[in-house]
């Protein structure tokens, strides 16, 4: 049977693979050679990219869902160690600022110990005392460190308290703001001296039986007077905050706020005041000998001052007496005894001179 001309079949598939292949060669060669090709192939590359492009998008679609959860991981992690770095930062700042503002108290400090005529030594405060009732510290020097009671504790603006108990290593600061704190203080702008006393928790001092013509107004500052010598003269106390007069009150009612930063230091100076104060003299003491002829001159002076107004002429008596002479009436018994005492406190040479013969002979027996 004849195969129709419509599927008659052309040559055979090894004889158009074989064509095709030489003319693949043949190609091959001439764009080698003579790079006549590269326009062609630039056409078809850009009519196909689309095609490609759309071919592509399963394969990029899971690559970069694989990337995008890997790199939430990573971001997760180094979020983490961002965030662990941050805080150990905060801390080394906070470290920073701590030992900043202690150096700079520190030099304050030394500056106040070059300005002090007293030898000094820095202590830190350890913890506050367990009474509540009381302002007092504890600090880290004691008698170890030459450090006494009575001592006065300053900063570098002026007096923060007083040592009042010491320990080998230690030693209790009373603050300036106890209330049973007191220091002689005088206002720097007229010389007027007074003593100040703390109020306890409100942290202020007062300045107590002022009288309210006091010459003290508000914002006078107040330094040590020095007369107590224990505080050395001129260091800053506090200022005054409050002036209150009242017409009916004998007293002002005078408040201040102390200039140190009493509550809000770290490091003290410690003045090593040397109190070498003079002992305070003895009451006299009369032996029982001396107390005996105290009273028997005393005795002998009446008897004399009795005998001399018996004695006495009219113009030695009183007024009283010389006119009741001069009207012709007699003095009453009160009025006798009252001259009597007139002319003993009016004439005192009398009864030491009448006084020397029982003296004498006191000192004869």
């Amino acid at each position: 049977m004849e195969i129709p001309p419509l599927f008659k079949q052309g040559a055979s598939a090894r004889v158009r693979v074989t064509v095709f292949a030489l003319l693949s060669v043949v190609m091959l060669v001439v764009d080698a050679r003579m790079h006549v090709l590269g326009t062609l192939r630039q056409a078809l590359g850009t009519a196909l990219y689309p095609f490609q492009s759309v071919a592509m998008i399963p394969r990029d679609a899971v690559t970069n869902s694989s990337d995008y959860f890997s790199s939430l991981t990573s971001l997760q992690r180094e979020n983490h160690a961002l965030r662990q770095q941050q805080i150990v930062n905060a801390q080394l700042m906070q470290q920073e600022r701590l030992l900043a503002a202690e150096n700079a108290q520190l030099r304050k400090l030394l500056d106040m110990q070059q300005k002090v005529p007293v030898k000094s030594i820095v202590g830190e405060i350890l913890y506050d005392a367990r009474d509540p009732f009381t302002r007092k510290i504890i600090l880290n020097r004691g008698s170890q460190q030459g450090v006494t009671a009575g001592q006065p504790v300053i900063d570098e603006v002026g007096i923060v308290g007083q040592v009042t108990r010491v320990f080998p290593f230690t030693s209790e600061v009373t603050l300036l703001t106890d209330k049973d704190q007191a220091i002689p203080v005088q206002v720097l702008r007229n010389g007027l001296r007074s003593v100040a006393y703390g109020r306890g928790q409100t942290g202020a001092l007062d300045l107590r039986f002022m009288p309210a013509n006091a010459d003290i107004q508000k914002g006078d500052v107040l330094v040590t007077s020095g007369i107590d010598g224990i505080y050395p003269p001129g260091l800053s106390v506090a200022s005054v905050a409050l002036v209150e007069t009242r017409s009916a009150d004998s007293f002002a009612r005078i408040v201040c706020r102390p200039l140190a930063g009493i509550d809000r230091h770290r490091q003290l100076l410690i003045l090593l005041v040397e109190q070498n104060l003079p002992p305070r003299p003895e009451p006299d003491v009369i032996d029982e000998k001396s107390a005996k002829l105290f009273k028997r001159r005393l005795r002998d002076s009446t008897r004399d001052n009795s005998a001399d107004e018996a004695n006495a002429t009219p113009k030695d008596k009183p007024a009283e007496e010389r006119k009741g002479a001069a009207d012709g009436t007699a003095a009453t018994p009160a009025a006798k005894s009252t001259a009597a005492a007139t002319t003993a406190a009016t004439a005192p040479t009398k009864p030491a001179a009448s006084s020397a013969k029982p003296a004498a002979k006191e000192s004869a027996r």
